[in-house]
């Protein structure tokens, strides 16, 4: 059944309302634009409905678990008969988390009034699409100007056909119980994190990854740190491991691998693949209106974000360079500011990468290796976290923070740390490379005290040669 033969007409169409998709929807409403926002499964995406906010919830809650069963011994709390219920725990993660966030996000598109479209869409021409509703319904829409926001997918390798005990990020995060067992394929980031999780949660955990180091995007001094912790929690780690099969074996799944042309296998209750993410590029219609695509199906853009058809942007995972929430948020705020007239482009100069292992690891502008591939002179100082007071009060002197500047002026370009909330301390820093700021306004900032923020204040110190603490 066809509904809607005439066309509804919008200013602007964003397909895809994750991270990406609304948050570029509600600014090009807030520029006074009609704008419509196309869904065919989760508002939110896959960032808060089975990627970064969820797996952040189980994180947490391995945490808990973990210090509750002797953890805190250091600071002289004992617990006896720690349990877990796994149900909770999830309900936990779901209903008071997940839901809050995502009824949160379709509250705010409709305050900025934008109109929420359940379905698929499929672009017939330039100016006009079809929504492919419940049922046999169709919608035919008119439009000036669309953001594809359709984000990324797992990639499924050979020999491991997801299903049963075979496993992407999204199944690892709905287990209905804790694995006594568990293998992951792709020692990156989310395999890294979701790994060190579940040890927490009380899965034996072995980390399967093909290059010669674990978190292959991250220096390897701050890597070092984060393997000494998963040897703690008792993770085996395998670099240069080529996985072959898995083989089900009905109640287990047996994994098949080779290290240096050595044949090995190991048995676990489940196998997580974590290798990767693929552009959703495919059905919408983009070859038909001349919409180029990378090698790898990514969707070519300017430093606006335009494509080469002139009236479409695209954002987030669909475009090259990291598959990055916060990337895709960025990008779609400067997409809709250049359909709106603005004088919008796009810097990467900052972007953050950050993995939420234990201790965590954060990484702002350039390394000292890029910044001198650049042709920058710069100097490189870390300032070791056993050398700061919050950090040790928490247990958590494990770490560094290190800051890059030029010699000359000691502007910092970039800035990296491994330890306890890295995440939120190198904001800091963030905001110190956009503006162009030197060790010297670093420096001279009053810091509280005894906050982790202080290590950033050690750390400029130690750029200009006169550190107090080190």
């Amino acid at each position: 059944m066809v509904v809607g033969a005439f066309a509804i007409e919008l200013d602007t169409v964003v397909i895809g309302a994750g991270p990406g998709g609304y948050v570029a929807a509600i600014r090009a409403a807030q520029l006074g634009q009609k704008v419509a926002i196309v869904e065919r499964e989760f508002i939110g995406g896959v960032c808060l409905n089975v990627g970064c906010i969820p797996s952040k919830a189980l994180i947490q809650a391995g945490h808990a678990y973990h210090n509750a069963k002797g953890g805190d011994a250091v600071f002289g709390v004992s617990s006896n008969d720690v349990t877990l219920d796994f149900t909770k725990t999830q309900e936990w993660k779901d209903n008071t988390v997940v839901n809050t966030l995502t009824s949160g996000v379709e509250m705010l598109l409709k305050k900025n009034k934008v109109e929420i479209i359940r379905g698929e869409a499929y672009f017939n021409n330039e100016r006009e699409f079809t929504v492919m509703g419940e049922g046999d319904t169709h919608q035919l829409y008119s439009f000036n100007n669309a953001i594809l926001a359709t984000g990324s997918s797992p990639i499924q390798i050979p020999g491991f056909k997801f299903g049963g005990r075979v496993v992407d990020s999204t199944g690892a995060l709905n287990f209905k119980e804790v694995p006594e067992k568990l293998v992951v394929i792709g020692g990156g980031v989310i395999g890294s994190e979701l790994g060190m999780a579940y040890a927490n949660l009380g899965s034996s955990v072995t980390i399967l990854e093909g290059s010669p180091q674990l978190l292959p995007t991250f220096e390897k001094d701050m890597v070092k740190v984060v393997e000494k912790e998963m040897k703690n929690i008792g993770i085996e780690t395998v670099v240069n491991a080529m996985a072959k099969e898995a083989v089900d074996n009905g109640d287990s799944v047996t994994v098949k691998y080779e290290v240096k042309g050595e044949a090995k296998e190991v048995t676990a209750d489940y196998v997580l693949v974590s290798v990767g993410r693929r552009a959703n590029t495919s059905d919408l219609g983009l070859e038909a209106i001349g919409i180029e695509l990378t090698e790898r199906g990514l969707v070519k853009v300017d430093n606006q974000g335009r494509t080469s058809v002139k009236n479409f942007f695209a954002i987030g995972d669909i475009t090259p360079g990291a598959a990055l929430a916060h990337k895709a948020s960025y990008e779609g705020k400067i997409a809709a500011e250049a359909i709106s007239g603005k004088p919008a482009a796009i810097d990467y100069k900052v972007m953050p990468s950050v993995a939420y292992t234990t201790p965590e690891i954060a990484s702002y502008g350039l390394t000292e290796k890029e910044a001198k591939e650049k042709g920058l002179e710069v100097k490189a100082t870390k300032f070791p976290l056993a050398g700061n007071g919050r950090a040790l009060s928490l247990n958590a002197g494990e770490g560094f923070i290190r800051l890059v500047a030029t010699k000359d002026d000691h502007v910092i370009v970039g800035a990296q740390m491994v330890g306890i909330s890295a995440s939120d301390v190198m904001a800091e820093l963030g905001l110190a490379i956009e503006a162009g700021m030197n060790a010297e306004d670093i420096a001279l900032t009053i810091h509280g005290h005894p906050t982790l923020s202080e290590a950033v204040m050690d750390a400029a110190e130690g750029v200009l040669g006169m550190p107090i603490h080190m």
